[in-house]
């Protein structure tokens, strides 16, 4: 396939390597996908200082690139005139002006063909840049507002009102982000139903949900066991990044609701909390009985294949979670709750097992803890359907035609 289209800019909101949590997994892989056929300009922020060893590897890759750092006293004080000022504290916790400078350039010095921006939040970096008509792709990936609405419903005063006001202001703001841009694409199509449902004028929508490396991922490969402890105690393992409050409520709500009832039936059972910058309130829960805060690791992969069951009881998610994927991947049982699987194709009982409350899920775990033969068979399943439909390459297909001259005909209207 030609493309006419040569430069391409990619905004991303972290730096998109290494691909070790659910965001930085899709932008590495839309930068590996917009290399096979453009030249790269690739922006981004870097909150992690780690994560600068692994600039020079992505310079190498892209014609430009420009990495700026979050997460000091400036972006505090930016929040804050935020809050003062009516803005998002989204857009302003992502606004670095050296970024905004380096886009306004190289504007100014290629002839960029598309922007393809990773997260709505870097969208306000483009929509500067005066007179483009090249293709503009936003990847909401999920409808972010909604998710602050939720954290708004379940947390007390004064964050409900923070919560909330941030899900107000970040709705406008995808609309109009939205109507800036040539299509607007979701991690799965009832995230993409769900923005048209607030947006019904808005017909340039897709789904493009995410992939999974399966050869990465892969059970038949040989890994250490790193849960040592006594005889054959069951192993239960949950894995995401632990300042995330999705996750962090899921193990609070867990510890607090499941893991008693479970212990009831299983009292050896062994829970393992796998995931980097774990808050005091997840590093508490380490001095339960048999619970594991492991922090950050080098690869979950061991952690999932000497499991004996994933569990993934996310009340607050949005689009697809690579944790559940991943785990299916590895042929693992995974225990979700209703939340998890609203973005994946699975079937309760077949290739996964979801439950609601404390109690069904207990039960759920319980009963799989007692079946090895269900585990094995839920587990192999759940292989047999990553691979079959969560192929990267098939997944961001769409992308490629996106990017195509004639895809779209011009129908932008800028707004303020």
């Amino acid at each position: 396939m030609t493309f006419a289209m040569r430069d391409v800019l990619l905004l991303s909101h972290r730096i998109p390597y290494p691909p070790d949590k659910g965001d930085k997994i899709r932008s590495w892989h839309l930068l590996q996908r917009l290399l096979r056929c453009y030249r790269i300009h690739l922006g981004c922020l870097i909150d992690d200082e780690a994560d600068y060893a692994h600039v020079p590897m992505l310079r190498q890759l892209c014609e430009s690139s420009h990495f700026a750092r979050i997460g000091s006293f400036g972006t505090r004080c930016q929040m804050a005139r935020a809050l003062v000022t009516g803005n998002p504290l989204t857009l302003a916790h992502f606004y670095r002006m050296s970024l905004g400078q380096w886009v306004a350039a190289l504007h100014r010095d290629y002839n960029i063909s598309a922007q393809v921006i990773y997260c709505s939040a870097m969208a306000q970096y483009v929509e500067a840049i005066p007179n483009f008509r090249g293709k503009r792709i936003i990847d909401f990936v999920d409808v972010d507002s909604d998710k602050w609405a939720q954290y708004a419903r379940s947390r007390p005063w004064p964050l409900s009102w923070i919560y909330g006001r941030e899900a107000r202001l970040l709705a406008d703001a995808e609309r109009r982000i939205a109507k800036n841009a040539d299509c607007s694409l979701f991690a799965s199509e009832n995230e993409a139903n769900y923005f048209r449902s607030r947006n019904a004028d808005l017909t340039a929508v897709r789904s493009m949900p995410n992939g999974v490396d399966t050869a990465y991922f892969d059970p038949s490969l040989k890994y250490d066991n790193l849960y040592g402890g006594v005889g054959n105690d069951p192993i239960l393992v949950f894995v995401g990044r632990m300042d995330y409050w999705a996750n962090v409520d899921a193990m609070l709500w867990f510890t607090r609701e499941v893991l008693p009832l479970v212990r009831e039936s299983a009292p050896g059972v062994r829970l393992f909390i796998v995931g980097a910058a774990p808050t005091r309130a997840v590093r508490a829960l380490g001095r339960l009985g048999n619970v594991i805060v492991t922090g950050r690791v080098p690869d979950v992969r061991p952690y999932l294949a000497h499991a004996t069951l994933v569990v993934a009881p996310l009340r607050i998610a949005r689009g697809i979670q690579n944790k559940a994927l991943e785990a299916m991947a590895m042929a693992k049982a995974v225990i979700a709750t209703p939340q998890v699987l609203e973005g994946i194709e699975a079937k309760s009982g077949e290739n996964i097992v979801v439950a609601e409350s404390g109690r069904d899920f207990a039960d759920a775990v319980i009963l799989l803890l007692r079946d090895w033969q269900a585990r094995l068979r839920v587990g192999a399943q759940a292989r047999v359907t990553v691979v079959g439909n969560y192929d990267w390459n098939r997944r961001l297909a769409v992308l490629d035609r996106l990017l195509e001259p004639t895809e779209f005909a011009r129908h932008r209207v800028v707004i303020g």
